[in-house]
């Protein structure tokens, strides 16, 4: 009977390998994407414990959506980088949106948004957000415009958590802004 259970389970094992390898794209994935109207949400902000709402939030202005958990490397990397964007960006409005996302219970998202020193809304419990933008690995980032257009979402990368990537990412992200800042001020 165990020889029996061993065989089922490495074949079990054997066709989930073969599945995950597949170099097909599928079909379908229902990712959101450049282009796409990113879908509406609401959630308590950690930072002033007010309900905010999406996209009413935007105020017609760009903003930096970044899906982020306290235990994740890469998001720790990166938010400097979110806060020095803030700041280079403050004259066209942009805005930091953060989401606490796939926590774990591991950490204090409030300390660690109190830490961060910078301006940004910070919506607490958005593993559901998350689940309807799509974001299976964290830090989800994206830029949406003034309407909530998403206009970049964060692709995949092999780099290591750490400075290199953080800059990878904010280089991209500030390529977007002014993508976006740029057609914006030449649309007639």
């Amino acid at each position: 009977m165990y020889q029996a259970i061993s065989r089922g389970l490495l074949i079990a094992l054997a066709l989930l390998l073969i599945a995950s390898c597949s170099s097909e794209e599928p079909t379908s994935t229902g990712r959101l994407d450049k282009g796409d109207k990113a879908p509406e949400w609401t959630g308590i902000d950690l930072v002033s414990g007010q309900q905010k709402s999406f996209p009413g939030l935007l105020n017609d202005k760009p903003a930096v959506l970044v899906f982020w958990a306290t235990w994740c490397p890469y998001c720790k990397a990166f938010m400097p980088y979110a806060g020095q964007i803030q700041a280079e960006y403050a004259e066209h409005e942009v805005q930091i949106i953060t989401f606490n996302a796939k926590e774990r219970g591991e950490g204090d998202p409030k300390a660690y948004v109190d830490s961060l020193q910078f301006p940004l809304a910070a919506i607490a419990d958005a593993d559901s957000i998350a689940e309807n933008y799509d974001v299976k690995f964290i830090p989800g980032l994206m830029v949406v415009n003034g309407e909530g257009v998403i206009t970049y979402r964060r692709g995949w990368t092999d780099l290591p958590a750490g400075k290199t990537v953080a800059e990878f990412w904010a280089g991209e992200v500030r390529a977007a802004l002014n993508e976006l800042l740029d057609s914006a001020t030449h649309s007639p």
